[in-house]
């Protein structure tokens, strides 16, 4: 009998229920193009609605959001900061602590500019598998640390997740931290800086989906991107378009 009893403890001991890890979603678009915004292909956006999230502007304004993710300074990125300058655009930057580790001066330059800082985790992980809130707040909060001790500027509560991976937890847990997540509505292949994309073929990507509203994700690094970023927005600006940050993403223009 007794060893019939601790049977019975060990097996209810073995059952005890654990926490169940986070399910981790991948956000993407499918592109319709000739002006027409794109259908989220990956996500539940009825999910994703549910919390402070962004992925497309206002549908009644020919402005684009341009949205940086920076994981590290290259000549690349100077550049890009050089044609911003040029044609007087802010834009989003979404940067990992690399970033003022490595060259504290860019890093600062992009506060100089008037960029948006946002936040882009402390170690890109994915933070769709992350399902403790303690977890992605210490991924939050030590990447706005580490940017105001090196900067003395404070980071914008606007999180862009590595990859695009998120889970319902990410973002309830993002939304009580009192953080918005950002995703996107156009983006393509050119973070690969030994494969990058043909500057033709990707300038006609970038300019034949371009839509009202448009949230528009490129990496800082690419080479393919420095070379053609001024005649992309020299074009897009022919078009009516104008540029603005992601927090400003449903205020109306005063134009």
């Amino acid at each position: 009998m007794r060893k019939i009893f601790a049977l019975l403890i060990a097996s209810i001991i073995c059952i005890q229920p654990v926490s169940a890890a986070a399910k981790t979603e991948n956000w993407y678009v499918k592109q319709v193009g000739n002006g027409a915004r794109p259908i989220v292909m990956g996500g539940n956006t009825a999910t994703v609605d549910g919390y402070n999230t962004l992925y497309l502007g206002a549908e009644d304004e020919k402005v684009i959001y341009l949205t940086f993710d920076a994981g590290y300074v290259n000549e690349n990125v100077i550049s890009v900061l050089d044609t911003l300058k040029k044609h007087d655009v802010r834009a989003t930057f979404f940067i990992l602590p690399a970033v003022a580790d490595y060259n504290l001066e860019v890093a600062k330059r992009m506060v100089e500019d008037g960029h948006l800082i946002g936040n882009h985790s402390a170690s890109h992980r994915n933070m769709g598998a992350v399902s403790d809130k303690a977890q992605v707040e210490k991924e939050l909060t030590d990447a706005e640390e580490h940017f105001k001790k090196a900067t003395g500027a404070q980071m914008s509560k606007f999180f862009r997740p590595p990859e695009g991976a998120f889970s319902e937890d990410m973002l309830k847990y993002c939304t009580e931290l009192g953080y918005t997540t950002v995703f996107w509505s156009f983006a393509y292949a050119d973070w690969d800086n030994g494969a990058q994309p043909n500057c033709e073929d990707a300038k006609e990507k970038i300019l034949s989906t371009a839509h009202n509203g448009e949230i528009m994700l490129l990496h800082p690094n690419s080479a393919t991107n420095a070379a053609i970023l001024d005649d992309v927005l020299t074009a897009l600006e022919e078009e009516g378009y104008r540029f603005d940050t992601v927090d400003n993403i449903g205020a109306k223009s005063e134009e």
